[in-house]
């Protein structure tokens, strides 16, 4: 892992910390750290000490958890502006989850001790707060409702409509491995599931890891079966 405290920008793109005044997003900017992670490398592993949050500025993070057989499940997939590691900054819980880099990319490191003096001058902030912790409870609900709901077709669909956003081609960001930790399943049955949706005409698989959406409605619709 490298450091550097040089060009700490990044932290103004996240919901968090865009509403704050320019002066007091440059004091902050004096106290973060800029890392840049290589591919798979982690930075943090669950129940580790918990001291600062986090900004992607680019590329992608895996947040993950392992059961005690050591299978992982991937509960989150965040991109460039990505804010992670700041749940302990309210309780200095450890951390509820292993921070693995998915590919070459860089964070800004924020301690806690500076956010915690601007949230003390600023208490209003602490609503938008509520608001990205509403959401991501909303996200962990939806993710439970599918677990408990969806087979894994329907949770393969989902995730890849989800990949692919609006584009109708998209580049898999995630390894096999890793995207069958997202849906939950082994492997073989996201393989299978996706197969499935090649025969049927909904996707084509271009190389390695390009994908097609050929029928967008056939995939959302089999996403909520």
């Amino acid at each position: 892992m490298k450091q550097s405290v040089l060009d700490t920008s990044g932290i103004e793109s996240t919901d968090l910390f865009a509403p704050l005044p320019a002066e007091v997003l440059e004091a902050l900017r004096e106290h973060a750290t800029v890392r840049s992670l290589s591919r798979n490398e982690v930075l943090f592993h669950e129940g580790d000490v918990s001291d600062a949050l986090y900004v992607i500025r680019d590329g992608r993070m895996a947040m993950a958890t392992h059961s005690s057989d050591g299978r992982e499940t991937v509960l989150a997939v965040l991109e460039e502006g990505g804010l992670f590691g700041e749940l302990p900054l309210f309780d200095d819980a450890p951390r509820s989850a292993d921070a693995r880099a998915l590919t070459d990319t860089t964070v800004v490191e924020l301690s806690y001790a500076p956010v915690r003096a601007v949230l003390k001058e600023r208490p209003e902030l602490l609503w938008v707060i509520v608001r990205l912790l509403v959401q991501r409870l909303r996200a962990t609900d939806v993710a439970l409702a599918d677990a408990v709901f969806l087979d894994v077709p329907a949770r393969t669909a989902k995730r890849l409509l989800d990949l692919a956003g609006a584009d109708a081609r998209f580049t898999l960001p995630v390894t096999q491995e890793e995207l069958a930790a997202m849906v939950g399943a082994s492997r073989e049955r996201v393989n299978k599931a996706i197969s499935l949706f090649v025969k049927l005409g909904w996707l084509e698989i271009e190389g390695r890891s390009n994908y097609r959406i050929l029928d967008r409605q056939s995939l959302e619709d089999r996403a909520s079966l």
